[in-house]
C-alpha cells in the first residue's frame, strides 16, 4: 500500500466526503438486519465517523476502533464528547493490521469496514482473520472501491491507476474464508471537480494519492488530465466515478474441527 494515513489524519475529515456518504449508506443497510452485538469493531476506522454511527445504533455494545495508523486513532479519541468520557463510553482504540487482529477467536458480533479493504493487494487473508474474530452468527459488513473507479481517467489513457477487485471475486473470497450467505451489491457515485488539481488535492489530503495513482509521471499526468478535460461536458466540471462495492456475510457454525474432523450436530 502506498498510502500515508498517519500524515493525513489532520486533514482527512476536510475531504472525506465519499467515505462519509458510503458510511451512511452502509448504516442504512443495518435497518434490515436483526443484530444485537455485545461487541463491534470499526476496522480501518480513520477518524471515527463509522464508530460514532455504530455507537448510536448499539449503545449497549462495547465499541472497538481499529486502525493501523495511530494518528487516526488519536483523532478518534479527540472527537469523543466529554460526557462520553465521563460515562466511560469512549471507544477502545486499537492500533492493528486487519490481517493480524489482536482479538480472541469469536469475540465480535459485528465487524464493520468502510472503504479500507481495497488497499490490500489480496483481501483474502483479511477476510479469514475477520471470520476468526467473529462469533458464530456474527456479521461482517464492508465497502470497497470497485474496478470501474475513475473510469474517466482510465478512458483518458491512465495506465498506473490502482486496480480493484470485482465484487464477484470478493464474494468468492468470502466463501473461501468460511463465511456463509455473502451478499454483494454495487453502485456508482460521481464526484465532480473544477479541475484535475481538485481531485489530486483531495486524494493527497486523504493520504491515498500515491496509492490510487501509482507511479504516474508528470508527462503521463499532463496527457491524461488534458484528455480528461476534453471529455467533460459543457458545464466545465470534471466527473470522477467511484464504483462502490458493498458486501455482507455471516459467520456460520463450523462444519469441521481445527484438526479436520467433521462436526455432526443432532437437534431435537
Amino acid at each position: 500500500m502506498q498510502t500515508d494515513f498517519c500524515a493525513a489524519a489532520a486533514t482527512y475529515d476536510e475531504v472525506a466526503v465519499l467515505a462519509r456518504e458510503v458510511s451512511l449508506r452502509m448504516a442504512a443497510r443495518l435497518d434490515f438486519v436483526k443484530l444485537s452485538p455485545a461487541r463491534f469493531a470499526d476496522i480501518g476506522c480513520a477518524t471515527g465517523d463509522g464508530i460514532r454511527a455504530l455507537q448510536a445504533r448499539y449503545p449497549q455494545a462495547l465499541p472497538l476502533a481499529i486502525d493501523y495508523a495511530p494518528a487516526m486513532l488519536a483523532e478518534v479519541q479527540r472527537h469523543v464528547p466529554w460526557m462520553d468520557r465521563l460515562r466511560r463510553r469512549a471507544p477502545r482504540c486499537v492500533a492493528a493490521d486487519v490481517r493480524a487482529l489482536p482479538l480472541a477467536n469469536g469475540t465480535l458480533g459485528l465487524a464493520w469496514s468502510n472503504l479500507m479493504l481495497h488497499w490490500l493487494d489480496d483481501p483474502l487473508p483479511a477476510f479469514r482473520e475477520l471470520q476468526r474474530v467473529l462469533e458464530v452468527g456474527g456479521l461482517l459488513m464492508f465497502s470497497t472501491l470497485g474496478p470501474d473507479t475513475l473510469r474517466e481517467l482510465r478512458a483518458a489513457g491512465a495506465t498506473t491507476l490502482r486496480r480493484f477487485h470485482d465484487m464477484h471475486d470478493l464474494g468468492d473470497m468470502l466463501m473461501a474464508a468460511g463465511f456463509a450467505d455473502p451478499v454483494m451489491e454495487m453502485e456508482k457515485i460521481v464526484l465532480t471537480y473544477r479541475g484535475p488539481c481538485g481531485l489530486l488535492r483531495d486524494q493527497r489530503l486523504l493520504g491515498v494519492r500515491d496509492g490510487l495513482f501509482g507511479a504516474m509521471g508528470f508527462r503521463e499526468a499532463r496527457r491524461v488530465f488534458r484528455n480528461w478535460q476534453r471529455q467533460t461536458e459543457s458545464d466545465g466540471r470534471l466527473p470522477a466515478t467511484f464504483e462502490i462495492v458493498y458486501g455482507h456475510a455471516w459467520k456460520a457454525e463450523p462444519k469441521a474441527t481445527a484438526d479436520g474432523h467433521a462436526i455432526i450436530r443432532f437437534r431435537k
